[in-house]
């Protein structure tokens, strides 16, 4: 198969999106005629049809809905190389890019982050951050298209450097009015009885509750599940659940939405945090001085 070029692929998913090549013509600036060529062109370059013509625009084939897929990919790959590129032209010498949980980010890396570039001496080092689940944060280290990962020290970091960086302590969280906000501390077994607020699946904290419920014999019961820790406070505060979150987080909103935030004494409710990179030299001079002082405000902070 010939090389695929952008142009024709950037194409591809505006008339994917739009589902009409007029649409999609008017949105990219450039004719109908000259993007149904270039359709033509991907369809002989990859063997197969990728689109198909309805009476008011068109719609991918399964082929074009994988297609779509992978150029979508692509596309935001070249915009980030793009992006850096042009970081360096304008004078940015160090570029780190982080993912991280989102607990973590929810809590203290956007402060630790700002304090790092209030430095004059890092004023040309440039820090981007994207949130992943704790598996996809440190498989993108291990492929290269990040720089540092920083997840709960749980899971499997073979083959990665790691320091430790902050912890937190979950908790249950419910409405002032559940029969559960008189108690002081709690552990996921007295909670099961309760309908959830779910985080994503893939989530740590998820994962763990449910390991929990099975060794205790019991049903998690989840009633909703929530994208957001925001938007999982907010159905509790409706008081259609109860949900585990970091206490830490959770604190924030409890005045406002009449919440009561109460410790689990479950062993692994205690989170530590790990900052985890490439082996040596696999670190650049950028992000070694964005590790180290990562590693220094989480000691200062006692995590």
């Amino acid at each position: 198969m010939r090389d695929l070029d952008l142009t024709s692929l950037r194409l591809f998913v505006a008339v994917c999106e739009t589902r009409n090549i007029a649409r999609a013509a008017e949105q990219q600036a450039i004719v109908g005629s000259a993007i149904s060529k270039r359709l033509a062109a991907l369809e002989s370059t990859v063997g197969t049809q990728l689109l198909v013509r309805r009476r008011h625009g068109v719609d991918p084939t399964p082929a074009g809905q994988t297609l779509l897929e992978h150029a979508s990919a692509m596309l935001a790959s070249a915009e980030r190389i793009g992006r850096d590129m042009a970081a360096y032209a304008t004078g940015v010498r160090g570029q780190v890019r982080i993912v991280a949980t989102a607990s973590a980010i929810a809590e203290s890396l956007p402060d630790d982050i700002a304090a790092f570039l209030a430095d004059p001496a890092h004023r040309d080092i440039q820090i981007d951050i994207e949130e992943r689940v704790s598996s996809l944060a440190l498989q993108a280290v291990r492929e290269g298209s990040a720089s540092l990962a920083i997840c709960w020290d749980v899971a499997d970091m073979t083959g990665l450097q790691t320091r430790r960086y902050r912890s937190d302590h979950l908790a249950v969280v419910t409405h002032a009015s559940h029969p559960l906000a008189q108690h002081t501390a709690l552990s996921v077994p007295d909670t099961l009885a309760y309908d959830h607020v779910s985080l994503p699946p893939a989530s740590a904290v998820h994962v763990m509750l449910l390991r929990a419920a099975a060794l205790a014999g019991m049903p998690l019961r989840y009633r909703v599940v929530a994208a957001t820790f925001e938007a999982a406070l907010r159905v509790v505060r409706a008081r259609l659940a109860v949900c585990v979150l970091p206490a830490e987080l959770a604190q924030a909103y409890a005045e406002a939405f009449d919440l009561r935030v109460i410790p689990l004494t479950d062993p692994w409710a205690r989170r530590h945090f790990a900052l985890c990179h490439r082996p040596a030299p696999g670190l650049s001079a950028a992000a070694q001085l964005l590790t180290e002082h990562l590693v220094r405000a989480a000691t200062a902070a006692g995590a």
